[in-house]
């Protein structure tokens, strides 16, 4: 994953709505209908959100008949998370002799 993609993810987490829809797919496909049940918005707020979401690939939608159907694509999650572990904390030298490093490394 390269770091436009990861800045892409990055941004369409960046909504609190966003996060919380990722969370209810956590649990497993779900129709647009159903999203939207567990909002205070307008259907066309939720079509922006989802448009963000899928646009980055964190999800998935199917069409059947006039229902929008949405999942998590698990391979662009674990790629992210992948790609997210590869960050790493390293303490200045400040903090090394201060004993305040939370690192496990230190």
């Amino acid at each position: 994953m390269n770091e436009s993609e990861i800045a892409r993810i990055c941004k369409a987490l960046g909504d609190e709505n966003r996060v919380q829809i990722i969370k209810m797919l956590t649990g497993g496909e779900l129709c647009a209908c159903k999203i939207l049940d567990a909002f205070d918005i307008t259907q066309p707020t939720l079509s922006h959100h989802m448009k963000i979401l899928t646009d980055c690939s964190l999800v998935t939608a199917r069409k059947e008949g006039k229902w929008t159907y949405y999942a998590i694509n698990c391979e662009t999650v674990s790629d992210f998370k992948d790609a997210v572990s590869q960050f790493t904390c390293r303490p200045s030298p400040a903090e090394k002799t201060a004993g305040k490093c939370c690192c496990k490394d230190c």
